[in-house]
């Protein structure tokens, strides 16, 4: 039962990330990309220096929602787990140092469709019968584009049910469980148990807990994990070249021995980096932006500039820290992941690759993978938690927002007594299924997304005008 379930998780992992779904997730990023005209990347420092001002980290008097700030550390602890430690090394096993590259190039492009979904989650969000503000590409989609909009917001609303249960929740409480036992010796269903308590103890406070969870939490542990992964760099510096090396070679010659061909390399390369670097950021899967609707701003331009930071903190950050760590420690110590990537990997290969480059590193290295591994992945079951539930909600009603809250701690339960490997790919899989209505929501929508943008640029220039007088 367990071959044939992991049998068909690969075969449907591989149909979701076949060309077509690859073609419309970088399609799109590119697309929006060139119609703002590079905006993202040039409003890069902008977006930063929006986020840590006073207006982005304070209420407003109305109090009703969360802050800019609260917003993205929500949106964040979504992103930052199990696919920025596990899921760099499983891409770099599957499909070589290459596959970096293009976990690059699916977050640069990322970042204006994170854009996208923010600036629509903000311009038609709505209300809930307790007055708060709620959205995401379920609503955007609903109300900007009549009944099409309305097909794919519910088609959108069931797939981030699945992916929700599967991938935030079902992957991450499975990674925690492997960290604990493997490490600690915890028996999994203990793990099950306290994990589930805790998750629930948390998210049944609603989006104020949530959010203040988020804000202490992933700053603190994403600055931890940056200045051990420092430490571990300048102890490799030497190597760092010879990594950026291995890293372009790989996403455009690739290793021969796989698949036998450099093209089946390149072809794997491709694959891996695409849907691990989706994975990692969630960049057009819309998660996020049910996150950012519910900021208090009303500002739908600022909180776009200040949702695609989050495609630059998840990926370009600690997905390439990760990433360096492990190829400048391999190459140190004589260049074993340069075989191992030949033969695949089952998930679990990913964790332990990642946790011992620490470890080789620096005294105790190992232990920050631990830590990070468990606290980054608790986190994104929250943040997904809340996901779940505002997508349920929409397709059914509010009265209902504490059935799947439930189903979130049941389902976490089970994924930390369940199998890797099958969880992993049909996590995948359903994070596919989901990115595809909200990617088209966005093509359609595209042009009022331009023409938001050129008009709040219009009117910057002419605000500078203005003072300058």
């Amino acid at each position: 039962m367990e071959a044939n379930l992991a049998a068909l998780a690969a075969q449907l992992n591989a149909i979701v990330w076949g060309p077509i779904m690859l073609a419309l997730l970088l399609g799109t990023g590119v697309y929006l990309t060139i119609g703002l005209k590079f905006m993202p990347v040039r409003r890069l420092k902008a977006g930063f220096q929006l986020l840590f001002s006073k207006q982005s980290m304070t209420h407003t008097e109305e109090h009703d929602g969360i802050t800019p700030l609260q917003s993205l550390m929500t949106a964040l602890s979504g992103t930052i787990g199990a696919g920025n430690i596990i899921g760099v090394a499983s891409a770099i096993l599957i499909g070589g140092p290459g596959a970096i590259f293009w976990m690059w190039m699916t977050a640069l492009c990322g970042m204006a469709t994170k854009y996208a979904e923010a600036i629509m989650a903000i311009k038609y969000r709505t209300r809930n019968e307790e007055g708060m503000l709620i959205g995401g590409p379920m609503y955007y989609g609903k109300i900007s584009l009549g009944k099409i909009g309305a097909i794919l917001g519910v088609a959108y609303a069931i797939m981030m049910v699945i992916a929700g249960l599967a991938t935030g929740h079902m992957v991450q409480a499975n990674a925690i469980s492997v960290v604990l036992n493997e490490n600690f010796g915890v028996n999994n269903w203990v793990t099950a148990v306290g994990l589930s308590i805790l998750v629930f103890g948390v998210i049944i406070g609603g989006l104020q807990s949530i959010a203040r969870m988020a804000e202490i939490t992933v700053p603190t542990m994403s600055i931890l994990y940056l200045l051990f992964g420092t430490g571990i760099l300048i102890m490799n510096a030497g190597q760092i070249p010879q990594a950026f090396g291995l890293i372009f070679d790989g996403a455009f010659n690739g290793t021969a021995a796989v698949g036998g061909f450099a093209g089946a390399a390149i072809a794997a390369a491709i694959q891996q980096g695409v849907s691990r670097g989706l994975y990692s950021n969630e960049a057009g899967t819309g998660s996020a932006a049910i996150a950012h609707a519910s900021s208090e701003t009303k500002e739908p331009i600022r909180q776009g500039e200040i949702a695609m930071l989050g495609t630059v903190i998840d990926t370009i950050i600690i997905c390439t820290f990760t990433s360096l760590i492990i190829l400048t420690v391999q190459i140190e110590m004589g260049g074993v992941v340069q075989s191992a990537w030949l033969f695949g990997d089952d998930g679990n290969a990913g964790a332990t690759l990642t946790s011992q480059a620490f470890a080789a590193g620096i005294p105790g290295g190992g232990y920050v993978v631990i830590v990070g591994q468990l606290i980054f992945s608790f986190t994104t079951i929250i943040a997904w938690s809340l996901y779940v539930e505002r997508a349920g909600v929409f397709l059914s009603n509010e009265k209902y927002k504490l059935m799947f809250r439930l189903s979130s701690v049941a389902v976490v339960f089970l994924g930390c007594v369940g199998e890797f490997s099958t969880i992993w790919a049909f996590g995948l899989a359903s994070l596919g299924l989901m990115a595809a209505p909200n990617l088209i929501i966005l093509l359609l929508n595209s042009p009022e997304i331009f023409k938001l943008t050129k008009e709040a640029h219009a009117a910057r220039i002419e605000a500078a005008k203005q003072a300058a007088e």
